[in-house]
This record gives C-alpha cells, sequence and structure tokens, in this order.
C-alpha cells in the first residue's frame, strides 16, 4: 500500500470509529442517524445505572452488558493492531449485567479509554496488510452493530 493510500484509508478508519463513538461528524455519516448525541458516547451518557441494568431484548442482555462487552473487545483489537496475542473468549465479556452509580461511571469511563486506545493504535499502525484491516475495520461493524443494539433498548424520543 503506497503512503498516500495508507494514509487515506487511517483517516477513513478514524471517522468512522469517531463517528461510532462520538457521533456523526456534520450533517452526513456513513451509519448512524445525523441527530446528535447517536454514538455511543452520547447514547449512553444520560442513562442512570439502573436504565443500564434492566435486561431486555431477545437475549435479556442489558446496557451495562453491551457496554463491559464493547469495551473488551476494543482493547482486543488494540492489542491485535499492537501485534500481541488475543483471545476471543466472548462469554467474559458479558460477565456485566447490573451496575450501581459508581461501577456504571467506571464502565463508561473504561469505554472511552479503549475507544481512545484503539483511535491510537490505528492512527500509529505501520503496515496495513489485510490482517490489520481485518481487525480494524471488524472493530467498527462490531461496534456498529452494539451502538445499533444499544439504541434500539432506548425508548423513543416523545413528540
Amino acid at each position: 500500500m503506497t503512503a498516500t493510500a495508507a494514509a487515506v484509508t487511517v483517516s477513513l478508519l478514524i471517522r468512522m470509529l469517531r463517528e461510532a463513538f462520538e457521533g456523526p461528524p456534520g450533517p452526513w455519516t456513513y451509519f448512524t442517524d445525523t441527530s446528535p448525541g447517536t454514538g455511543a458516547f452520547g447514547t449512553i451518557s444520560g442513562l442512570s445505572a439502573v436504565q443500564a441494568s434492566e435486561p431486555g431484548g431477545p437475549s435479556r442482555t442489558t446496557i451495562a452488558g453491551h457496554v463491559n462487552h464493547l469495551s473488551s473487545s476494543l482493547a482486543l483489537s488494540t492489542l491485535g493492531l499492537r501485534g500481541q496475542p488475543t483471545s476471543r473468549d466472548r462469554a467474559r465479556s458479558w460477565t456485566v449485567t447490573t451496575v450501581d452509580d459508581r461501577s456504571w461511571a467506571d464502565l463508561q469511563a473504561r469505554l472511552r479509554r479503549e475507544y481512545e486506545s484503539l483511535v491510537v493504535a490505528v492512527e500509529t499502525h505501520a503496515v496495513w496488510d489485510e490482517d490489520a484491516l481485518g481487525v480494524a475495520f471488524g472493530a467498527i461493524a462490531h461496534a456498529a452493530y452494539h451502538l445499533g443494539a444499544l439504541r434500539q433498548r432506548l425508548a423513543p424520543p416523545q413528540t
């Protein structure tokens, strides 16, 4: 991959990660709603620990469980881009179901840290081969999936 192609690839990956977590970049999007607060951080920021702990959906998962799972997945993606060994034992990432105020705040902070670490790993990754691109695009697709799951759990806006 040429230096120009690598720079474009990194720029695109970062923009898509930002959209998934921070929300849309402007009046257009790749995959989210254009409304403010539609990224993962905006979606969960106003939720209480009680709301984050309510089971729902077909699997009766909680928002806290999704956030913990997503945080774990981001950490694995970061390790993968850094060439470190990873384990894809997804069952361990679903161990959180209920949270209190303190653990909910900690879990949200962890999600932000793992996201920021992945952004740095993408920005500094040297060789964008098939494996690295698979890790990065996989992280984006996985984040978009869980963002949709989180947003589906919220009550529709009052009109």
